[in-house]
């Protein structure tokens, strides 16, 4: 029978320990520590993401925004996951909604329900990935939704490329940041924590 030698700990980096201290003299729990993570993650995120659109006189960055929330998970494993789940999403979403959009079929009002249909069809049957695959419908919505309200399928293509590519960047750099504060801000989950999962 193969014995499998455990996983060699990872000494904490300069001022790991002292922070540690710091969290138990306070009595913070690891999960009090995951929410400011979080909360530091956005609020470092958020400022990336709002001047860089601000810079390219994007006022309305509301998308990337919402992606960047959804993608600046605490934990960098798991961002990882969300960030490659969500992009393949968004991908199928966007795809989807061109091609209805070169059917000429955006501008009818009809189109807004069996889009949507299809994208989560083909998301469901075909793409098979799970985690955020809502992300699919919501992105032919913005898609279809940009071709409806301007009555028009060119400016749907526009208005559309852009809202996909708020939530791409906005994904990108949650996930980014969150990788950056895991770098710096070392988190050792509990050892019967570590142990449950």
């Amino acid at each position: 029978m193969k014995r499998t030698q455990p996983d060699p700990v990872c000494p904490p980096r300069p001022g790991a320990r002292r922070a540690e201290q710091i969290v138990r003299r306070l009595g913070l729990s690891y999960d009090h520590v995951l929410g400011l993570r979080f909360a530091a993650n956005v609020f470092i995120a958020t400022i990336i993401v709002w001047q860089t659109l601000s810079f390219f006189e994007d006022d309305k960055p509301i998308w990337a925004i919402a992606s960047m929330i959804a993608s600046s998970e605490p934990e960098p494993e798991e961002a990882r996951r969300l960030f490659r789940s969500r992009v393949i999403n968004v991908l199928v979403g966007c795809a989807v909604g061109f091609a209805f959009l070169l059917l000429g079929a955006g501008g009818k009002t009809w189109t807004l329900p069996l889009v949507l249909a299809v994208t989560v069809l083909v998301s469901t049957w075909f793409v098979r990935i799970k985690t955020m695959w809502r992300q699919a419908p919501i992105t032919a919505a913005i898609v279809i939704a940009a071709a409806l309200s301007s009555q028009s399928d060119q400016i749907g293509y526009e208005q559309g490329l852009r809202k996909v590519g708020q939530v791409l960047f906005g994904s990108l750099v949650g996930m980014l940041v969150s990788w950056t504060t895991a770098r710096f801000w070392l988190m050792r989950p509990p050892v019967d924590q570590g142990l449950a999962k």
